[in-house]
This record gives C-alpha cells, structure tokens and sequence, in this order.
C-alpha cells in the first residue's frame, strides 16, 4: 500500500469563490449553503440535482447513483464544503459527483494539507476501494510504520552528496507532504531510487553476460572489407566514421556482446559503416542483417548498397 502512490494532490485550504470558476479550471473546491435538492427522471435518466450557494453565485450539483445515501446524508440550509471536477451545462457551473462534506471552522482555518488522490480501477470502486478510500487507509497505516520498517538502501555517503531525503521520510511526504517542496523533495528520491536499481540490474545482467558468455570473435579483416574499402568506396570516411568503425572492431574482436548505438544526422553516413560492419562479418565467415523501420526506406538501402 505504501508503495500504491498519489498520481496528484489537491491544495483543500483554498476555496474559489463560485462566481470566479471558469471554463479554464479543472477541479475545484467550494464552500456555501445548500439549497433545497430535488429527484428528477426515472430509471436510468433519474439524478438528484442541488445548488450551492455562496456570496459570488451558484453552482449545480448533480448525482447518478446512490441517489437515496446522498438524499440521507444532505440536509438543505446547511453550509457544506464541495470538490470535484468542473463542468459547463447551459453556460452554468455543474459539478458531477462531487465529493461533498458538511463544513465546519476547522476545515478552513489553521490546516495547511496537501490531500492525495490515488488511482484506482472501477472493480476497486464496486468494493469500496476507490481513491479516497485507500486515501483513509493510509492514511491509518502511516501512524504505524516506524524508520526500522522502511529501511535505508543508499549509502550515507551517496544521501549526503546527492542531498537525497530519507527513504522513510520520502515514503511519509510522497502520500502527504507537509508542503510542495516536502513533496518534490520525497519525489526525486523515490524517482532516482527506482532509475538507480533499475541501472544497476542491467549493468550487473551485462557483467555477469560478458563474464560467462563466450562470443562470436572477428580476428580478422579481409578481402570483401579491403576491396569494397580501396577500390569502390565514393568518398573518404570522416574522421568520426574512421574512429566508430576502429572502435566497433575492437568490439568484435573481444568475443563480448556488442550494445552500440550509432547516433548523427540525416545524410551523415551512418549507412555506410554499417555496410562496412557487415563486410567485416562476412570476412569472418558469418551473415548479417540490415533492418529499417519501413518499406521504402528498406528498398532505398537495397538499392543504394546494390549500385555500390
């Protein structure tokens, strides 16, 4: 659970007054007095509809399901807080399933929070899992995990250079901070965490591949590289190209598996040392295989190595 993160957070101190919503706002959050409700439609098209009003205006409030809680739980010239996605009908400001409490003075004054929001899938839902719920519950559990239970998996040494915060003290202001930086601060850590090992597995799979595989060895370069080289090559290799090709046949000759990435412009001659890798393959006595992402480009290599 603790490692089920918030996707957002959404700032519940600040209240926009009704009159100032625009169609620009995304989610927003609304304090006023209710006014009298009313159950319209049947069946399917049945919804409760209510207004909130405050000082500035009006906004709409309307529910499709679990109509009668909702009918229980509201209670009209009560003041209550509202939160949810913002939507127009007839040029109105509508709210859609909102989440809905009664309010109170402690929900507005001296309680700086930052509430998270979590995913969650529409089978979760149908249990009463959806995200304000996991919310709730961890919320619950983080009382009880203690610094011994999220253990340090960095050297001090490594913390201490990068100005990385705790790993237990991440894992408390990732769900919720006590301030935005307290939250950027918890994100960088867990995000180079998971880069860091994710780089370190794949340099410990590609020491253990070069340590116990034995490979394929180019030792020699011959006739089809040597000829195709000095007698038909249309221009002479930049000394980037010299460089990459030098480097790539030390590469072959080691019997390691070779990871390269040959990176430059359109037009720079990347074609060409691969052409010259696969003349020093077939030297050594083995096939290779020129892959492109299309069919057209596929065909204008064919036929420009071809008229070579």
């Amino acid at each position: 659970m603790l490692q089920h993160f918030p996707f957002r957070h959404v700032d519940k101190t600040k209240f926009t007054p009704i009159g100032e919503a625009t169609p620009a706002d995304e989610y927003l959050q609304f304090a006023g007095i209710l006014e009298p409700f009313q159950v319209i439609g049947q069946h399917r098209a049945k919804r409760l509809i209510a207004q909130l009003r405050d000082k500035t205006g009006t906004v709409e409030l309307v529910w499709f399901s679990a109509i009668n809680m909702i009918q229980k739980m509201l209670q009209p010239g009560q003041a209550y807080i509202v939160y949810g996605k913002l939507s127009w009908f007839m040029s109105k400001p509508q709210l859609v399933h909102p989440e809905i409490e009664a309010w109170s003075p402690e929900k507005t004054e001296g309680k700086a929070y930052l509430e998270p929001v979590y995913p969650s899938t529409e089978k979760l839902k149908a249990k009463n899992l959806g995200g304000r719920q996991i919310g709730k519950l961890t919320q619950l559990l983080l009382p009880h995990v203690k610094p011994q239970d999220i253990p340090e998996n960095f050297p001090q040494k490594i913390i201490e250079e990068l100005k990385l915060v705790p790993r237990f003290e991440a894992y408390r202001q990732i769900h919720f901070p006590q301030t935005p930086k307290h939250y950027e601060a918890a994100l960088r850590r867990l995000k180079f965490e998971e880069i860091f090992i994710a780089q370190m597995r794949m340099n410990l799979l590609r020491s253990q591949r070069h340590r116990f595989s034995k490979g394929v060895i180019f030792d020699a370069v011959g006739d089809y590289f040597n000829t195709f080289y000095n007698k038909y090559l249309p221009f002479e290799l930049t000394g980037a190209q010299k460089r990459v090709l030098k480097e790539i046949r030390n590469d072959t000759a080691r019997g390691k598996q070779m990871n390269r990435l040959l990176q430059g412009d359109v037009g720079s001659g990347k074609t060409i040392v691969a052409l010259l890798c696969m003349l020093l393959a077939a030297d050594n006595g083995y096939q290779s295989v020129l892959m492109a992402p299309t069919e057209i480009l596929s065909r204008q290599h064919f036929q420009g190595i071809a008229s070579l």
